[in-house]
């Protein structure tokens, strides 16, 4: 069951709810090699932001996020997206992650998904989002964010409540790999 492999759109464990993180399972070896996989698999995607655990085979409600990736890149004269300097990683874990607080407000945003590779798409995503959520030893925190950040949390919420963001995209258009051998968004 525990990969590193992304799965892609039409594997089962990306339609199914995914099951909450028993308490016993925080604190141990078993959950720290899932985030090891999750963080592995994150790690060779250098356009991937976030992941949820059923992306690699994994029915629990895990999500990580690379915080040092959600920084705003800037397009060069050519209007290439002009790549982010590696840093080192700061991951976010989120485990039995559940809203407590959107906004009213959506806003159209650009989105894609590392397990729905070279397709975009425009989707309606509230503006702030917060999450209560464990960490890996079960201590309990709250987080909240605007933009980017709000953004990852309804995208990886809705893996692991089996709903892709293809079911309600808009405009949805497949791009091919760029020279670097990345996905890009489209310009729109």
């Amino acid at each position: 069951m525990e990969t590193s492999v992304l799965v892609q759109n039409g594997a089962a464990v990306l339609r199914g709810e995914a099951k909450a993180v028993p308490k016993e399972l925080f604190g141990t070896k078993e959950l720290s090699k899932i985030l090891t996989s999750m963080t592995t698999a994150l790690d060779t995607e250098p356009d991937g932001v976030a992941l949820a655990a059923p992306q690699i085979g994994i029915p629990y409600r895990i999500f990580i996020v690379r915080y040092d990736r959600t920084l705003q890149t800037k397009r060069n004269e050519s209007g290439a997206l002009k790549p982010v300097p590696e840093t080192k990683p700061d991951i976010g874990i989120y485990i039995n992650p559940k809203f407590v607080r959107r906004s009213r407000r959506k806003a159209e945003m650009e989105e894609g998904c590392l397990s729905v590779r070279g397709f975009y798409g425009k989707t309606k995503r509230h503006e702030r989002a917060t999450v209560h959520a464990y960490d890996e030893n079960g201590k309990k925190f709250e987080r909240g964010g605007g933009g980017i950040l709000a953004q990852i949390f309804q995208h990886e919420t809705d893996h692991l409540n089996g709903v892709l963001f293809i079911d309600h995209a808009t405009d949805v258009v497949e791009v091919e790999k760029n020279e670097a051998g990345r996905y890009e968004r489209p310009q729109r």
